[in-house]
């Protein structure tokens, strides 16, 4: 494998709060990773600083080669909505929109035709057991169903990378492991590579590799069982 994301001496501050202390990280193109670590570690920070969603105080991000931290707003912003994929952990699924129109977001976004869009989309939620919930607004779905539709809403651009902040947090066992297995299938099919943030040992197992980050800096990296 070759490396996808290289992170090099990020440092991050708000205010007082030194939230990340010097990172350097590499992630495999293709490997799932979970990063953990206790409330308040720098595990949102680092995330979001990976995705481009904010810029460090120093250090660089790269990936696939490209130095984001180098980027405009709108550079970076154009990078994510093409080759990044977001869930969190509450899905944040517009409310007045169907699932199927919830999915078709980052595609109208990108320009696609709404048609053509409509087609992309409901094969995602298809792929994800959702046929029967295409045209169901958030409302009416369950829990884990609202958690898919954000998968499929964050993967339906084919990216690069999915970046999943507490992804089954809010799920009672069994709809976060059926949320889970589903998301994993899909990217362990389309080679994506996925950063995981999770509290749950029982979801890091299922990553390839385990970060743990306290205080703002790597705590330990191990590999992890590969499900």
């Amino acid at each position: 494998m070759t490396v996808l994301i290289q992170a090099r001496g990020l440092r991050k501050s708000f205010g007082p709060t030194d939230a990340l202390r010097g990172i350097d990280l590499d992630i495999q193109r293709g490997e799932v990773v979970a990063v953990m670590g206790p409330s308040g570690s720098g595990k949102s920070s680092l995330l979001h600083c990976l995705a481009g969603v904010v810029l460090p105080d120093s250090g660089t991000v790269s990936v696939g080669g490209t130095v984001i931290t180098a980027l405009s707003e709108a550079r970076r912003s154009a990078l994510r909505l093409k080759e990044f994929g977001f869930v969190f952990q509450f899905g944040q699924l517009l409310p007045d929109l169907t699932a199927v129109d919830n999915v078709t977001i980052p595609l109208l976004l990108g320009g696609m035709k709404r048609r053509q869009a409509l087609t992309a989309a409901r094969g995602w939620l298809d792929r994800l057991g959702l046929e029967v919930a295409a045209d169901q607004l958030p409302g009416e779905l369950s829990g884990g169903e609202a958690q898919r539709v954000a998968i499929a809403r964050a993967l339906v651009t084919q990216p690069s990378v999915l970046f999943a902040d507490e992804p089954t947090g809010s799920l009672d066992s069994l709809a976060a492991e059926n949320v889970l297995t589903a998301m994993l299938e899909l990217v362990r099919k389309a080679g994506t590579t996925l950063v995981m943030i999770t509290h749950d040992p029982r979801t890091a197992a299922y990553a390839d590799r385990e970060i743990i980050v306290r205080d703002g800096q790597l705590a330990a990296t191990d590999r992890v069982g590969i499900k």
